[in-house]
């Protein structure tokens, strides 16, 4: 890898860290980026965002709102999952954390430790899936309104994971409002939904982006980090977007 971005869900706490890690390998460029969650009905749509101001204080009080708005949701899923007979502790979870945002995925690696499932993905499959009997419900954020968030911090958003989501009649709405890319290349697109996706970045004028969503070790959907093959294209199609829009972006 010489490319890589730190988009953690709701925080840019550990950019510090990857740019101080990266000095050690030249050649090496850090992209601060952020993912944060939103909700439409019956799904969860994420929305990344490559190149931000993340300095900016009103970005960083949006960010502290909804790690604030996770934690507690946090406490609600395990009340759930305590009335379905599985007890996890808070501290547990918060252990796994170490830094940045709590979620479905501590909760879920607090559920293996604990021995009710037997993986992170099983967790999500049988409880914590949206709509699962331990699903939580969160302060609505729309798409488009993290779009619009993104463009403010001089960002370029990008479109996560669609094909997780299905809900690609919206893409034209996320363009109006300001998308920039779509998550084409994506360890669990299957190939023809890759071609899709090119297809409407084509279409609409977008970026096709790609990225591994690596979450750590037995986490999520790729097993290292740049585990998804993404063409350097993409990179340099990416920083020329980015510049357009006024970011600051690196050589």
């Amino acid at each position: 890898m010489t490319v890589l971005a730190v988009t953690d869900h709701d925080s840019t706490q550990g950019l510090a860290e990857a740019r101080a890690a990266a000095a050690a390998h030249p050649g090496m460029t850090i992209v601060p980026g952020i993912e944060i969650n939103c909700d439409v009905d019956g799904a969860e749509i994420h929305v990344l965002g490559y190149f931000l101001d993340v300095g900016a204080s009103w970005f960083q009080e949006f960010l502290r709102e909804q790690r604030a708005e996770r934690a507690a949701r946090v406490h609600r899923v395990l009340a759930k999952l305590a009335d379905l007979g599985m007890f996890v502790d808070a501290d547990e979870v918060w252990a796994l954390v170490k830094e940045g945002s709590a979620g479905r995925p501590h909760i879920a690696q607090a559920m293996v430790h604990r021995g009710y499932v037997r993986s992170v993905r099983e967790a999500f499959d049988r409880f914590l899936r949206n709509g699962g009997p331990a699903a939580a419900p969160r302060r609505k954020l729309a798409p488009e309104q993290a779009v619009g968030i993104i463009r403010k911090a001089r960002g370029v958003p990008v479109l996560a994971h669609p094909g997780l989501a299905n809900r690609d009649a919206m893409i034209p709405l996320l363009v109006e409002a300001g998308l920039v890319g779509i998550e084409s290349y994506y360890p669990e697109h299957s190939a023809g939904q890759t071609q899709t996706y090119l297809s409407l970045c084509e279409r609409h004028g977008l970026v096709a982006t790609g990225g591994s969503d690596f979450h750590g070790p037995g986490i999520g959907h790729a097993p290292h980090p740049g585990a998804q093959a993404v063409p350097q294209t993409v990179w340099e199609q990416l920083r020329d977007r980015a510049a357009e829009l006024g970011a600051v972006v690196a050589s």
